[in-house]
């Protein structure tokens, strides 16, 4: 059978460490492009110079032309500055947002039938402005969020408790920054309530330790940002769509219609779970929420309207 085509813009670490992923569980033929070609087409071959002890056969190509990407199945854009210690994720916004628009206009040329995972900083705003610049449906267009933010909740949950990752699920929702709301509510421990493990002083603490979590790397990075456990994130995604496996997953994607109306932010990219499936974004689910989360919810959103608000589109 012949293997889906996957597009990463951007050779760095996130992109680097993808395109291993992604070979590795033989997921699709992965294209690595850079604007630094050498950088692209090196860490490709150093890739597939690993290919024959860690036993995979999908390939990886690195390239610095857009037409060697032409008719991806899904795009990835990782590409754009990154944060530095003091720098929070919306002084990235008018730097990143050139980049994101030249990339998602090189995406709409040679690969229309697309599916988009933003990945570049700030989050939320650069979805929104790979969906307005494409003009894709927005089912197809979406931003790795909610996926990296609950991962870091569970492991801060499980390195508490003592109990395994694999056991809990969390859940955050929300903007991919300081105003995210991760849900203790609908966190659980093989199905049992988080709060029932932990004291309501501990689980704030963890709360706010998942807010600052990137900032966290950041400032023990001293350069760069994290790039282990996002690159793992959009494995999950890509492989839930490409194989339509339509996990439920936390994802910023545009809300409109019911779901936009449920949740007060007609028009804007948010993290809500979702189902990803071989269509992209099937449904949008919507979540009961309590007084003080719909609270942390309506600050999260204005927090991203205020950056979508100074986007030049």
């Amino acid at each position: 059978m012949e293997r889906k085509k996957i597009t990463i813009v951007g050779a760095g670490n996130i992109g680097a460490t993808l395109a291993l992923l992604l070979a590795r569980r033989e997921v699709a033929d992965v294209y690595l492009i850079d604007i630094d070609e050498g950088i692209a087409k090196g860490k490709a071959l150093d890739i597939m110079e690993a290919s024959p002890i860690l036993g995979f056969n999908s390939r990886v190509i690195g390239t610095g032309n857009y037409e060697d990407t032409a008719n991806s199945d899904l795009v990835v854009i990782t590409a754009g500055f990154p944060r530095k210690p003091g720098m929070s994720r919306d002084d990235l916004l008018f730097k990143n947002f050139q980049v994101v628009k030249s990339v998602t206009e090189q995406i709409k040329k040679y690969s229309p039938e697309a599916f988009i995972i933003v990945v570049t900083n700030p989050l939320d705003a650069m979805t929104y402005t790979a969906l307005k610049v494409s003009g894709f449906p927005s089912h197809r267009v979406m931003g790795m969020a909610g996926a990296l933010d609950a991962a870091r909740f569970a492991y801060f949950l499980s390195e508490k408790t003592g109990i395994s990752v694999e056991n809990i699920r969390a859940f955050v929702i929300g903007s991919h920054g300081d105003d995210m709301v991760p849900l203790r509510r609908y966190t659980t421990v093989s199905g049992i309530p988080v709060k029932y493990f932990l004291s309501d002083e501990d689980l704030d603490k963890l709360v706010d330790r998942t807010r600052f979590a990137g900032g966290e790397i950041v400032s023990l990075l001293k350069r760069g940002s994290a790039f282990y456990a996002p690159a793992a994130s959009i494995l999950d995604m890509a492989v839930s769509i490409l194989w339509n496996k339509r996990k439920i997953i936390s994802c910023s994607v545009y809300l409109e219609g019911d779901a936009g109306e449920y949740y007060g932010a007609e028009g804007l990219c948010v993290g809500v779970p979702v189902v990803l499936g071989k269509n992209g974004v099937e449904k949008v689910i919507k979540l009961e929420l309590s007084d003080e989360e719909w609270a942390q919810w309506r600050k999260s959103v204005e927090s991203v309207k205020n950056l979508v608000d100074k986007l030049p589109l």
